[in-house]
């Protein structure tokens, strides 16, 4: 996921998309939990989308903030 597809969604979109994320990296420990995990490269990936997508909305909500 590259930072400018984040930054063309609506804030609703990046919520959506930081839930969906958030699911999957505990659907990912619990499989790492209970040694199900075949690739541990996607928890990091994973990590770092939410990452991505916590610091898009931060940005959002700092230029809304800037602007009123």
């Amino acid at each position: 996921m590259k930072a400018q597809e984040l930054k063309d969604k609506t804030p609703d979109q990046l919520k959506e998309q930081l839930l969906a994320l958030k699911k999957e990296a505990f659907n990912l420990r619990f499989q790492q939990a209970t040694g199900q995990l075949e690739s541990t490269a996607r928890m990091r990936v994973v990590r770092r989308d939410v990452a991505r997508v916590k610091t898009i909305l931060n940005q959002k909500a700092a230029q809304a903030a800037a602007s009123n």
